[in-house]
């Protein structure tokens, strides 16, 4: 009987040792079979002429250091809308947009991945009225012409105004113009205010003498995001970091050459110098680029709650949906 015993443990430790050893077999074979993530080959990047830290990675080549041997596109959009249109059909891979135009995509069923924010500064967007208007107060915008770029930074900027004066979308006459349009609409008087951001902010103000009604920092803080194509962050994910690491660097070769960076600014803006000059010098420095945090989807998530109140988005969205985490790739 002891033998037997003898004979059945010494058996079982076998086959247990024998089953461990496949297992383990078993898990190098699939870990071996595990495919390995493709390098980038392209990456195409959509860009306003303002967004400071882009501007500078790719004077620097901070991208093509972090994806080497990846062929570095850039597109150039009037605003995060035209953007947001051509990243959702797959045109771009990755852009950088105000707070407004990812909710007015995601409202509208468009694929997008929030990857990254920035602070937006103080005194970079505001609603502004020519030097002569008669108009003193927010309250005063009743019955007026106002015009903002739809599903802008703007946009969002207006809105909040209008709740802050007591006033709704129907108070006032809304003229859904672009940028450079709207300028000349301001010079020429047909518009009686403007709701915008820098640099043509700081170019209304300095050139045609625009005065603030109200500004950014007059309400909490608020952010403008990196967004990257879903499907180019499935195919490549461990792209997104190494795009945010590109851009944190391009900030911090800002803060330590400000003249060098200023001079990027003007070239690509084509602004005189004393209105680049402004335009940069309200740009918080530094200005991290950085994954988004629970504090900055809450504060999205408000903006997109206020925009189905009042009717400017036709559905609940949810933002965090479209979050994208380095913990979740």
């Amino acid at each position: 009987m002891r033998i037997l015993r003898t004979f059945s443990i010494l058996t079982l430790a076998t086959l247990g040792l024998g089953l461990s050893a496949c297992q383990k077999q078993e898990t190098a074979q699939q870990d071996h079979e595990k495919p390995t993530e493709t390098a980038v080959k392209t990456l195409v990047i959509g860009f306003q002429k303002s967004a400071l830290n882009l501007l500078v990675a790719r004077e620097q080549t901070l991208f093509e250091q972090q994806f080497p041997g990846a062929h570095i596109e850039w597109k150039e959009f009037p605003a995060g809308p035209q953007m947001l249109e051509a990243l959702a059909v797959g045109a771009v891979d990755y852009g950088y947009v105000g707070n407004t135009p990812p909710i007015f995509a995601q409202a509208a069923n468009k694929d997008l991945n929030y990857i990254g924010y920035e602070v937006v500064p103080d005194q970079s967007l505001a609603v502004v009225i020519p030097a002569d208007s008669s108009i003193k107060t927010i309250q005063e915008l009743r019955g007026k012409r106002v015009a903002v770029q739809k599903g802008s930074s703007a946009h969002e900027l207006l809105a909040k105004t209008l709740e802050k004066a007591g006033l709704t979308w129907s108070d006032i006459q809304p003229i859904w113009i672009p940028p450079a349009d709207a300028r000349a609409a301001f010079d020429k008087k047909s518009i009686d205010a403007w709701a915008i951001w820098d640099p043509f902010l700081s170019a209304a103000e300095l050139d045609a003498q625009a005065k603030v009604l109200i500004q950014s920092g007059d309400f909490p803080k608020t952010y403008s995001f990196y967004v990257a194509n879903p499907k180019v962050v499935q195919a490549h994910p461990d792209a997104p970091a190494k795009f945010l690491k590109a851009l944190d660097a391009s900030d911090q070769w800002i803060v330590k050459n400000q003249n060098v960076a200023l001079e990027i600014y003007q070239n690509s803006t084509g602004l005189q110098k004393n209105i680049a000059a402004q335009a940069f010098s309200r740009r918080s420095k530094p200005s991290p680029v950085r994954p988004l945090t629970p504090e900055v989807i809450q504060a999205q998530q408000n903006i997109a709650d206020l925009f189905k109140q009042v009717q400017l988005i036709p559905n609940n969205i949810q933002v965090q949906k479209q979050v994208w985490t380095l913990s979740s790739h």
